[in-house]
């Protein structure tokens, strides 16, 4: 694979589940315009955020490096300029690099590596979600609010009304640049908050999932189904699915999740249109991805914040002026992550990060043949967690390590929906072996998690204490900057 293009448009929704579109197979999701970009470049079917949670998530984005290797651990540590990354490499060969929308770094003031940042949606007051950062399970807080909104449906809210407006400001950014004369190259990040809760969409949206189409509940607890006990500690942090009014508005915050989807495709649509209205297509390469995924109910869970498939694994496509041109679906199935992002924008731009990084560029990845033995890696210490959770997926399996609780082990290939824990099945011990020695390999568990734990507890020292935190930041999703 190469680029062949000067340009490079990289688009970023939030919580949008891999599993949640046309090109990967879902039964009804409607999302066209994905589906057509994936129609004319390169899907990467076994995609992985770094940490399924919005702030280190996007920070490993933007450097290229493991939570554990920035220390940033949770939606309280927002990247703020301290490590170089992709931007600020392309900074340092005069290419013009903008943003427009969420970013979720700290300040618009720290050197983030971008030339403007267009309506940035930053974490609250510079500090994020600090009371979520006290993790110890005799210490922290159990939130009574909703996670996913007071109201669920159809219907406005800041989200949809941002997103409107990221949308608005990146078409106006594409035909500006089309007008201008100058012909130096660039890179435009677009960072959309859909399909991310609260759970209202526009009606029409809405409409396109009525409870007829869903799907019943995957394992659900309902239904018998014990959930792992770290998941178990980690929902009762806010436990969505115990707070629905009723069996009906449950089934509706489905509809409006898959709305969402709908509603992020629609105005990912409406940049590649004008993207290609510019004339500017014929030399710019498309990345689309997400930060992490969502659970939408499966196993009782909602947002993000385990290692499953629904949170863990995210959409990944990228079509370039010759991809697009042969208008052929690829699929590759090497394993990747966000933090291989970093190197491929850099390498995109003949240029390279200054710091060890772990990833590599999928444009090599995607020049040579499927290794699906190639190794990808993940972990979460955020909101819930009373101790440090890891994976590793290798090959048709995924290893997840629970810092003082049973793992898990599942063959993906034959069990892709993660219902059979092989983890104590005697047969499969030599492969949790290999697995294992692999994850020591990237961290040592236990030392990473009690090396987190030590850096949140200093940090809400530093603040005051735990009674100082409780009253700091976002109380739950992150408001969006005015836009008008």
């Amino acid at each position: 694979m190469n680029s062949n293009s000067e340009n490079l448009l990289i688009i970023m929704s939030d919580e949008h589940q891999a599993k949640v579109m046309g090109c990967a197979g879902h039964r009804f999701i409607h999302t066209p315009h994905l589906d057509a970009l994936a129609s004319q470049g390169i899907r990467f079917t076994n995609a992985y955020t770094p940490s399924p949670i919005c702030v280190p998530a996007r920070a490993s984005f933007a450097i290229g490096q493991y939570a554990h290797q920035m220390r940033l651990w949770d939606n309280a540590m927002p990247y703020k300029g301290q490590t170089s990354g992709w931007g600020h490499a392309l900074q340092s060969r005069g290419i013009n690099v903008e943003s427009i929308g969420k970013l979720h770094y700290r300040d618009t003031e720290d050197p983030n590596g971008f030339d403007e940042e267009h309506i940035p949606m930053m974490v609250v007051d510079g500090v994020g979600m600090v009371w979520a950062s006290i993790r110890q399970e005799n210490q922290r807080v159990v939130s009574s609010g909703r996670m996913l909104g007071e109201y669920i449906g159809p219907g406005e809210s800041s989200y949809t009304r941002y997103d409107r407006s990221v949308t608005g400001k990146a078409i106006e950014w594409l035909s500006n640049r089309r007008q201008q004369e100058n012909t130096q190259p660039w890179c435009l990040f677009v960072g959309l908050v859909a399909p991310h809760f609260p759970l209202v969409v526009p009606e029409v949206y809405f409409q396109l999932y009525p409870e007829s189409v869903l799907d019943e509940p995957k394992c659900h607890p309902n239904s018998g189904y014990k959930r792992h006990p770290w998941v178990e500690k980690q929902n009762a942090f806010m436990d969505s699915e115990s707070k629905f009014r009723d069996w009906t508005e449950r089934r509706a915050a489905e509809s409006a999740y898959y709305g969402l989807v709908s509603w992020m495709d629609n105005n990912v649509g409406q940049i590649i249109s004008a993207l290609d209205d510019s004339g500017l297509a014929s030399n710019t390469t498309v990345i689309y991805t997400s930060d992490h995924g969502d659970n939408i109910g499966a196993r009782g869970l909602w947002g993000k914040s385990n290692l499953y498939e629904e949170a863990a694994a995210v959409p990944m496509i990228i079509a370039t002026p010759e991809t697009r041109s042969r208008n052929t679906a690829v699929e590759n199935h090497t394993p990747v992550s966000l933090v291989d992002l970093a190197p491929t924008i850099v390498d995109h731009f003949d240029t390279d990060l200054r710091d060890q990084h772990p990833g590599r560029s999928v444009y090599e990845i995607a020049n040579q043949a499927d290794n699906p033995e190639r190794m990808v890696f993940s972990e979460y210490h955020a909101a819930g967690a009373v101790s440090g959770a890891f994976m590793v997926r290798q090959g048709k399996y995924k290893y997840i390590h629970y810092v003082d609780f049973e793992p898990e082990l599942f063959d993906l290939e034959s069990d892709p929906e993660e219902t059979v824990d092989l983890s104590s099945n005697l047969d499969y011990q030599e492969t949790l072996n290999r697995l294992n020695e692999g994850l020591l390999s990237i961290c040592d568990p236990q030392e990473t998690s009690d090396l987190a734990h030590a850096d949140q507890a200093d940090m809400i020292e530093q603040y005051g204490g735990r009674e100082a935190a409780l009253t700091m930041g976002a109380p739950g999703a992150t408001p969006p900057p005015e836009t008008t």
